[in-house]
């Protein structure tokens, strides 16, 4: 594990899925995140899945469930994120491969980062590049 996984970070995007086991597979193999932890009940539905970037941060997920007071407005498709890659190129690249839709093709930014968007199966919008922040 990088130096960066292990750093816990005080915010982290969730999202819900119809589903989870098989967003978790488009995230792993496709986008690059790393299984932390994954606890399914008994009828397979995801209960919390932790998944890390390999280069710091992470998101929390898990399967669409009835409304239980605290993820109500959690709607699968309505998520958005950016992760910040150094390796753009290649998930662009693996991407494509796996024919997820690209809404918005790799490019370079007026304010220094190379990028790219896309959807995940399940319609949330991700942006992937190398723009850090402000400093």
């Amino acid at each position: 594990m990088s130096e960066a996984e292990t750093l816990l970070p005080t915010v982290r995007p969730a999202f819900r899925y119809r589903d989870a086991p098989a967003a978790i597979r488009f995230l792993v193999d496709v986008l690059g995140f790393r299984e932390a932890l994954v606890v399914s009940d008994d009828d397979g539905l995801v209960q919390h899945a932790e998944l890390r970037w390999p280069e710091g941060g992470g998101v929390m997920l898990g399967s669409v469930k009835p409304d239980d007071g605290v993820h109500d407005n959690m709607k699968p498709g309505g998520g958005v994120a950016y992760v910040v890659s150094d390796h753009v190129d290649e998930i662009h690249e693996r991407v494509r491969a796996a024919g997820a839709e690209i809404t918005l093709d790799l490019h370079d930014t007026d304010y220094g980062s190379h990028t790219f968007s896309l959807r995940d199966p399940e319609g949330n919008a991700w942006t992937i590049g190398t723009y850090r922040g402000a400093a």
